[in-house]
């Protein structure tokens, strides 16, 4: 049986380990450390019908391995894990796994979870698999396998003796069942072998196995002796400073910490963003890179000012067109000159203002994952192509702010011209790229199903199906579940208010089938109106501590692409038991407003419900039926009321200083077919309706904001939009000025909404929704946080010009909301809260990884539009007779833009049709006039009439087709000038 280690001993005899050492505090002094354990002498060793333990899933027939004699189980390293979960959770053609008759010690999985908690995740899946033939060992728990802490010895030699003892024990334990050391630290392997024991690296295992040659590709490339290589080869990068000296370096000032942001535009450049300057840092050039990948968190040493350079101004769209993949140091065999490059590169742009400047000395976390890639046909030799060995060669990331990666592969033939996913491994000094290796194969390249699933893979996005312990948590009658009586009353009923007779309906976009919010008005005898927002009451049905809460947690929201949806709860829930769909008894969760005919708040209750919605609309039906002045039912006269309403919260909004920026949205219509084709594209209309839901969800979000705070003042989950620094404005300040010769005013959100309003063009109606559109990139992004962990005075909402704010309303696609339903209801007393929600640092921890999945969302949604939208695109043309491609003559769709960036050797434009951005380079520089930001276009470069000067805000006249790009070989759409 496996046990948990005890606070106190089961039997007042039970032995002691007992271990002390010396630690130093942040202030210099030195505290004597002791601490204790209690361990058992009957901790199961997971194998099943052991003569000595009870239990067990491990079948005692052992594993086979030509490199092994006889049966036996594997017990893994830390490092095999942290390094090798891809192979570990490799699976077969028929869906076995290829790993099995695995023990996993408590030491191991103690530094994982200390390591990676992500890596801990994927590997506590695989621990819990009812399928699976995987077990812990409590080895710390265990009186014949704990250890302690030598005098003089490091962690982790201590925690490499743990497990070398561990594997004695279970040995010995198991008999004659031999017991594998799996392990790819050198020194651990030789001293398991000293002692006796049998160990191997993981890439001798893997060689042993059926299946090797593809089990070979899955190695990370730790598994290879690099060591000695890397000491053969020249360093092509400065070495990183240890961690040690990088935290006293940004404790004491001398470095500074932040994210590392590769440009999209310019491969050989990146920003740091830190609190110690107005602007970006600047990092410019491979070497001061230092091996910084996009999202790694990086040290950064500030040049001298005199060496502070600027931006450039110019498109650098991939790197080393001849590099030698085969080459240890990814050494240029052609002619590219990267150091000719560079130096261009650095040259300063006159009339911009120099930003500070510096170079990366550490990488401090590493924001490392699996990235979609194909291979590169000009790094495979045709003798490689042919060879049943390995083979190195350059991947390509379809994310071109990532470096190419090194992979071994010996399937290069299949492999080319696929997607394929590529894990990054180790990036050393000597070598100019990354390594990596093969995670596994997608699909062909520009299929639709490979392009999907690398969509969800690109943005880090999980799609795994449900698992049978989650769907275990669902109610028992599934699709059949009902609202009980209330006369049975029971624990649906429980403290609810009934409001089934109120006049209740939905608004929401076509075709919504998970309807969180539902809405109802009644004027009151007192003049006054009563005004209702009722979520979904999915905390009834998640409850806290239960796979399906945890899931919910990991995924963090529902991820929503043009032609599918990526749920966070099984669908039983999201579109049936918690929709609020018409004409069906649900639970909700209710905000009651008595507002006065100004809109004013006289009082607001919350309070659970159950409700009947009598008509669920879209937002063009609702718009209809409340300018249809025949209808006076009370369903009509409520959605009047709502709007009237509303008006006035908007305006009140508004008066405080809230925003009203733009986004592009566009809504694709797909045929019904299987095939699910792109129809047509068109912008999505703005009614009076959408508004109406708007206002009142944001005072829903309000109201909650504020008592949850009240009752929760350390761990209340809110959502905050932090002030954008003025710098963030500069450069469309100046475009502003030079180009159209109006002024913005950031000095406050009010300042900046009133000076929006001002900036039109009469002859130019897109105008100001263009510069609405520009503006919204300057600000921060929004997001969730513990109220404890930050200052009061930073709690506001910036856009919203609210003082409090949270997300309560969509509780179906938001785990945040999830949160913030729990807390709501521990402050009206309905049920109490959970532990871990008093918990600041644990809610600070589950609102982080909220966050990161609330990007991610939105990042795949906006590919999946552009996706979309480039198969309409090509459809069009297509069906107009011409390619789908641009600059071949033929009939081809056109289409007005407006420049939004000028380079020296292009320009970026802005379709708002289709709410697309595109990127027109030219074959060589032109007359470029940074400080106006105008380029003219010779006429014998555009392959116009005549020359071009372009400016920021000027329409343009474009033809739109779609190509496939010569690096990440997906269909991208694609833009020349035609006027």
């Amino acid at each position: 049986m496996a046990i948990s280690i005890q606070k106190r001993a089961l039997d007042p005899t039970a032995p002691l380990a007992q271990s002390a050492y010396r630690r130093k505090t942040a202030r210099g002094r030195i505290l004597a450390v002791v601490r204790e354990r209690y361990v058992r002498d009957d901790v199961a060793c997971g194998v099943a019908r052991c003569a000595l333990c009870a239990g067990g899933r491990i079948p005692r027939t052992g594993r086979r391995n030509g490199k092994v004699d006889g049966a036996h189980v594997l017990l893994l390293d830390t490092n095999v894990v942290l390094h090798q979960m891809d192979l570990l959770e490799s699976q077969a053609k028929l869906g076995q796994p290829h790993f099995t008759h695995v023990i996993v010690p408590q030491t191991v999985l103690d530094e994982v979870r200390h390591r990676s908690l992500p890596l801990y995740n994927r590997l506590q899946a695989m621990l819990d698999d009812p399928e699976g033939a995987w077990a812990r060992f409590w080895n710390e728990a265990c009186s014949s396998t704990a250890t302690v802490r030598q005098a003089g010895e490091t962690p982790n030699n201590h925690n490499d003796r743990a497990i070398r003892e561990t594997v004695a024990y279970l040995a010995e334990h198991l008999a004659p069942l031999n017991v594998v050391l799996l392990s790819d630290d050198a020194e651990n392997v030789r001293l398991a072998k000293q002692a006796g024991l049998t160990a191997l690296r993981v890439r001798e295992y893997v060689e042993g196995m059926q299946g090797s040659a593809e089990l070979l590709d899955l190695l990370s490339t730790r598994s290879y002796d690099t060591q000695a290589e890397a000491g053969e080869r020249k360093a092509l990068y400065p070495s990183h400073l240890a961690p040690s000296e990088l935290d006293a370096g940004v404790r004491s000032g001398a470095l500074h910490s932040g994210f590392f942001n590769a440009s999209p535009y310019n491969y050989l450049e990146g920003t740091v963003r830190t609190d110690a300057f107005p602007r970006p840092v600047l990092i410019r050039g491979r070497e001061a890179m230092n091996r910084a990948v996009d999202g790694d968190v990086v040290a950064v040493r500030m040049l001298p000012e005199s060496q502070w350079k600027t931006e450039t101004d110019e498109v650098r769209e991939g790197a080393g067109e001849n590099d030698d993949a085969g080459s240890e140091d990814g050494s240029v065999v052609g002619d590219v000159d990267d150091a000719e490059e560079e130096a261009k590169a650095a040259a300063d742009v006159a009339g911009k203002p120099r930003q500070p400047t510096g170079v990366i000395v550490g990488v401090t976390r590493r924001n490392w994952r699996s990235y979609v890639c194909t291979l590169d046909a000009r790094t495979l030799t045709s003798s490689a192509l042919g060879s049943l060995g390995s083979t190195s060669l350059l991947a390509l990331p379809v994310d071109a702010k990532i470096p190419r990666i090194r992979v071994r592969t010996r399937q290069a033939a299949t492999l080319m011209g696929q997607k394929i996913l590529v894990a990054l491994d180790e990036w050393r000094q000597g070598s100019r790229y990354p390594d990596g290796h093969f995670v596994r194969a997608l699909g062909q390249t520009e299929s639709k199903e490979a392009e999907q699933e690398s969509l969800l893979l690109e943005h880090d996005v999980p799609y795994r199906p449900f698992s049978r312990a989650i769907l275990d948590c669902l109610p028992t009658e599934g699709e059949s579940w009902k609202v009980p009586p209330k006369e049975q009353g029971g624990p649906a009923w429980r403290d609810r208010i009934d409001m089934r007779a109120e006049q209740i309906c939905s608004i929401d976009p076509p075709g919504c089938q998970d309807i969180d919010d539902a809405l109802h008005a009644k004027r009151l005898p007192n003049g006054n109106v009563e005004a209702g927002v009722h979520i979904a009451d999915v905390s009834y049905f998640v409850k806290a501590d239960t796979p399906m809460d945890a899931e919910a947690a990991s995924r963090g929201t529902t991820v929503y692409l043009v032609d599918k949806r990526i749920d966070m709860l099984p669908h039983l829930l999201g579109t049936n038991l918690c929709s609020l769909r018409p004409f069906v008894e649900r639970l909700a969760f209710s905000a009651v407003w008595e507002l006065t005919p100004e809109a004013d708040i006289v009082n607001v209750r919350f309070h659970k419900s159950v409700i009947a919605s009598k008509a669920a609309f879209t937002y063009e039906e609702a718009q209809l039926r409340k300018d249809d002045a025949s209808k006076k039912d009370e369903i009509t006269q409520s959605i009047r009321l709502l709007n009237e309403m509303a008006i006035k919260l908007k305006a009140k909004r508004m008066q405080a200083g809230a925003l009203n920026l733009a986004s592009p949205e566009v809504r694709i219509h797909l045929d019904s077919s299987e095939t699910a084709g792109p129809i047509d594209v068109e912008q999505k209309e703005q009614r009076e309706t959408n508004s109406l839901v708007e206002e009142f969800m944001l005072l829903a979000n309000i109201s909650v904001a504020k008592r949850c705070y009240e009752a929760f003042p350390q761990t209340a989950v809110l959502r905050r939009h932090l002030p954008p620094p003025r710098t963030n404005f500069e450069t469309l300040q100046d475009i502003l000025r030079k180009c159209r010769g109006m002024h913005l005013d950031v000095s406050s959100s009010g300042a900046l909404a009133a000076s929006l309003d001002r900036c039109v063009d009469p002859k130019e109606p897109a105008f100001n929704t263009l510069l609405r559109i520009m503006a919204t990139r300057c600000m921060l992004s929004a997001e969730y946080f513990c109220s404890g962990a930050v200052s009061r005075d930073s709690f506001g909402h910036y856009g919203l010009a609210a003082e409090m704010y949270t997300h309560f309303t969509s509780p179906i696609r938001r785990y945040a909301d999830v949160l913030a339903h729990r807390q709501l209801a521990a402050a009206i007393d309905y049920a109490p809260l959970h532990a871990s929600l008093h918990n600041k640092t644990h809610v600070g921890q589950i609102l982080g990884v909220v966050n990161k999945r609330h990007r991610s969302a939105q990042m795949a949604g906006r590919a999946s539009v552009e996706f979309w939208v480039g198969q309409a695109i090509a459809k069009k043309n297509l069906d107009a007779g011409g390619s789908t491609t641009v600059g071949k003559g033929e009939t081809r769709l056109h289409e007005d833009a407006f420049v939004i960036r000028t380079f020296r050797n292009g320009v970026s434009v802005f379709v708002s049709r289709y709410g697309l951005e595109g990127l027109i380079t030219f074959k060589q520089d032109c007359d470029f006039d940074a400080e106006e930001y105008r380029v003219t276009v010779p006429a014998a470069v555009s392959g116009l009439a005549k020359d071009l000067t372009l400016g920021i805000f000027d329409r343009v006249r474009v033809e739109i087709g779609v190509e496939k790009d010569a690096h990440t070989q997906r269909g991208r759409v694609k833009m020349a000038l035609i006027l």
